[in-house]
C-alpha cells in the first residue's frame, strides 16, 4: 500500500519538499490538488485493501472463505494450534487477565494456569470457575469505565511487576444497529468499554511501574475494527457502535505501542479469531462454516501471538487465527 502525509502535518521545510518534487508546484490551489490527489489515492487504496490483501503478510477478509481455504492448503498453524504452540515461556510468568471471569478470558487464566503461569486476575465480579484455579491474585470491583477504579488497580497488585497484561474485558450490544435502530448511549458505553478501558488499565499498572521492559500489552481487539474490511464483512453497513468501538481500540493500541516502545515494552493488536462463547452464541448456526473454536483452542491461538510479539511486531494488528495482519 502506498502511505498517505496530510499536506498539513507536515513541517514547513518537509512541506516544500513534497511541492516542490511534484508537478504541480507550491501554489495554494496546487497544494489543494495535492490534498485531494492523495486523499482519493488513500480512499482507493483502503477499497483495495478490503478484497486483494490475502498475500503471505495479510489475513483473507471473507471468514468463510478464509476457513475453507485453510481446510483445502492443510493449514495446520491455522486448523490445529496445538502443531505450533509451545507454552514454555510462559511458565512462572505473571499474567495478568482482565473479564478472566468467563467466556475468552476464563479460557485464558485456565490455559495459563495449566501451564505454571501466574494468573493475576482483573475483573468487575468473581465467579466459582475463576475461584477454582486459585489465581496468584484476584482484583474485583473494577469497571473498566471508572477512571478511579482503574487507576486504583496499581495499588491492589502486591506480588509485583506484570511480565503480560492481557486487556480481555470488553462488551457487544446484541441488538441489530442500523441507521433507523442507533442507539447512541450503547455506541458511547460500547467505545468506553472496548477503547478506554484498556487504556485505562494499562496506564495504571505503567503509574505502578507493573510494566518494565520486556513486558508486553495484548489488546484483545477484533477484526471488525478493520475499515478496510467493512466493504467486504459489512457490505450493508449496520453495528455501529460495535465496529466504532473496535477501530478506536486499534487506534489507541498503536498510539500506546508508539509511546512505549523506548521503555521496550510490546503491544499486541490482536483479533482473537471465532470463538464459541455466550457473546458471540447470536452467531451459533455460523460457527461451523466460518470455523468457530472452542474458547480452548482460541486462548492458545492468543498466547502463542503473545509469545511470538517483538519489538519488531509491535503496534501490529494481528488475526491470531492465521498469524497473519489484518489491514486497518
Amino acid at each position: 500500500e502506498r502511505s498517505f502525509e496530510d499536506p498539513e502535518d507536515l513541517s514547513p521545510k518537509r512541506k516544500t519538499s513534497v511541492f516542490a518534487s511534484s508537478q504541480w508546484g507550491r501554489g495554494p490551489q496546487h497544494k489543494n490538488m495535492f490534498s485531494i490527489v492523495s486523499l482519493a489515492t488513500f480512499a482507493l487504496s483502503i477499497s483495495a485493501s478490503s478484497t486483494t490483501m490475502s498475500s503471505e503478510t495479510f489475513s483473507i477478509p471473507d471468514q468463510p472463505a478464509r476457513f475453507a481455504k485453510a481446510k483445502e492448503d492443510g493449514n495446520t498453524r491455522y486448523l490445529d494450534i496445538e502443531s505450533v504452540y509451545d507454552p514454555a515461556f510462559l511458565k512462572n510468568k505473571r499474567v495478568a487477565v482482565t473479564g478472566a471471569n468467563r467466556g475468552i478470558g476464563l479460557a485464558i487464566a485456565t490455559e495459563l494456569t495449566r501451564v505454571g503461569a501466574k494468573v493475576v486476575a482483573i475483573n468487575r465480579s468473581d465467579s466459582d470457575d475463576l475461584q477454582a484455579l486459585n489465581p496468584s491474585e484476584t482484583v474485583l470491583g473494577v469497571d473498566v469505565r471508572d477512571d478511579e477504579k482503574c487507576e486504583a488497580i496499581k495499588d491492589q497488585i502486591k506480588g509485583g511487576p506484570i511480565d503480560i497484561l492481557i486487556n480481555n474485558a470488553g462488551y457487544f450490544y446484541e441488538p441489530l444497529e442500523t441507521i433507523d435502530s442507533l442507539n447512541f448511549p450503547e455506541q458511547i458505553k460500547t467505545i468506553d468499554i472496548c477503547a478506554m478501558g484498556p487504556l485505562r488499565v494499562t496506564a495504571s499498572l505503567l503509574h505502578g511501574g507493573l510494566l518494565k521492559e520486556g513486558s508486553k500489552v495484548i489488546m484483545i481487539t477484533s477484526q471488525g475494527g478493520s475499515v478496510g474490511w467493512r466493504f467486504v464483512q459489512n457490505p450493508n453497513g449496520h453495528d455501529y457502535g460495535h465496529h466504532m468501538s473496535k477501530a478506536a481500540a486499534n487506534m489507541m493500541a498503536v498510539l500506546l505501542a508508539q509511546e512505549v516502545k523506548s521503555k521496550g515494552i510490546m503491544v499486541g493488536v490482536f483479533h482473537p479469531g471465532f470463538n464459541k462463547t455466550g457473546m458471540t452464541a447470536k452467531y451459533k448456526d455460523i460457527w461451523e462454516v466460518e470455523g468457530a473454536v472452542d474458547p480452548s483452542v482460541g486462548a492458545k491461538r492468543i498466547l502463542f501471538e503473545a509469545g511470538r510479539l517483538s519489538l519488531e511486531s509491535t503496534g501490529k494488528f494481528i488475526n491470531c487465527e492465521d498469524g497473519l495482519e489484518i489491514p486497518w
